[in-house]
């Protein structure tokens, strides 16, 4: 069975949602659908069998696309939905049963599965996030009419889908509450791509070596330097552990050059230059070396719901997780796998030092993160998932 899948965002590009879409992706050619993906002219290629990747005219100005809503997205999106359209409308092509979108081309989605009801078109809508979330997440506008307009979009096309696929706790309860009769699949984004091959001792030490951090303790974070991941928290938090452990050292895997150079100058203030290394962004096979390299994974986000994508990497390695009490992290995260604390630069350098002196309680958090991830967010796990939301969704008995 063929599905017409639609992504809004730069694909690929390493960071939340289209990792997001790419496994989705993934899980279902695996379960034996073939995909026609409809995405941005932005991008790296992407060789998976059975995916059909087909871009929108690019546009001259645009030659990237920020993380979070932008004005840019609006001439793309605008031809995101003509591209869809056309594959629709398309003499000759088969007949696409099931429509599967993401994030805002949800809305595409409801207009789509109106035009085409009459030839049993269902959608099913991919939700990433709260949208009028992301309006105060990403500062994009204060407007309060603004706001609720696009709580009452969001609301039309949850009441409008078929069925939504809901990617943490705090979404399904959004969805619930907005569609009590709308059916959701919590599905996590646990992330995992077997196909890259793990890291061992000898690549962490030439990783080390590489980065010239010495021979002393390694904190980790990976992800994207935006404002809700506590950076500067961090940093802030930094020159306090230095004190209690001068040869420790930060690495920071990400971030865009603009937002790097902006880091750089708060660490230099704070005189923790010499304890801190910023890679920029670097390629999803290297992220094995780096997380081998770590002693302690980091996520220091200041707010938020949605779970962060790298948490089930970080669970998953064995290595133990320093992470700020906030709903974004504990709706998986608890005391008995991670060393939660206040998300302040305090909380984040009494959980750093406390990690780094006790390593009883660093293993012991880290065993049993690993054993939570096996058990519920494995491959296999997200496979089962997908299979049971997806049979429901289309009426398969597979």
């Amino acid at each position: 069975m063929r599905i017409l899948m639609i992504a809004p965002e730069p694909f690929m590009e390493p960071r939340g949602t289209p990792f997001s879409v790419y496994h989705r992706a993934k899980a279902l050619l695996a379960l034996g659908y073939e995909i026609d993906l409809v995405t941005y002219p932005i991008g790296e290629k992407v060789a998976l069998p059975g995916l059909h990747v087909y871009r929108t005219p690019s546009l001259p100005f645009i030659r990237k696309v920020k993380i979070g809503p932008s004005l840019a997205k609006l001439p793309l999106d605008m031809l995101l939905f003509l591209t869809a359209l056309w594959r629709l409308l398309r003499p000759g092509l088969r007949r696409y049963r099931y429509l599967h979108t993401h994030e805002e081309a949800g809305l595409m989605g409801v207009a789509l599965a109106f035009l085409f009801g009459c030839t049993g078109l269902k959608h099913i809508y991919d939700m990433h996030s709260d949208l009028a979330q992301q309006m105060s997440n990403f500062a994009f506008s204060k407007s309060a009419l603004f706001i609720r307009a696009v709580e009452a979009i969001q609301k039309l096309i949850v009441r409008r889908a078929h069925a939504v696929i809901a990617i943490c706790p705090d979404l399904e309860q959004t969805v619930r509450r907005l569609s009590p009769h709308t059916p959701v699949y919590m599905i996590e984004n646990v992330a995992v791509d077997e196909a890259l091959p793990p890291a061992n001792a000898a690549d962490a030490l030439r990783l080390r070596q590489q980065l010239k951090i010495g021979d002393g303790p390694v904190l980790l974070y990976t992800g994207t330097f935006e404002s809700y991941q506590g950076i500067e928290l961090l940093l802030r938090s930094a020159a306090i552990v230095h004190s209690a452990c001068p040869t420790a050292r930060y690495v920071l895997v990400g971030g865009k050059p603009e937002q790097v150079a902006k880091q750089r100058l708060l660490a230099r203030q704070l005189g923790v230059a010499d304890m801190l290394c910023f890679t920029g962004q670097r390629p999803l096979q290297e992220m094995p070396q780096y997380i081998a390299l770590a002693d302690i994974l980091l996520s220091p986000r200041s707010g938020g719901t949605n779970t962060p994508l790298k948490l089930y990497t970080y669970l998953r390695s064995g290595k133990p997780i320093l992470a700020t009490a906030i709903l974004s992290h504990t709706q998986i995260l608890t005391p008995a796998v991670a060393r939660l604390v206040t998300p302040t630069a305090e909380g984040l350098a009494q959980g750093a030092i406390e990690l780094l002196q006790d390593r009883s309680l660093a293993l012991t958090l880290a065993e049993k993160g690993k054993q939570l991830a096996e058990k519920h967010y494995s491959w296999p796990a997200f496979m089962e998932k997908n299979r049971l939301a997806y049979n429901a969704f289309t009426g398969s008995q597979a």
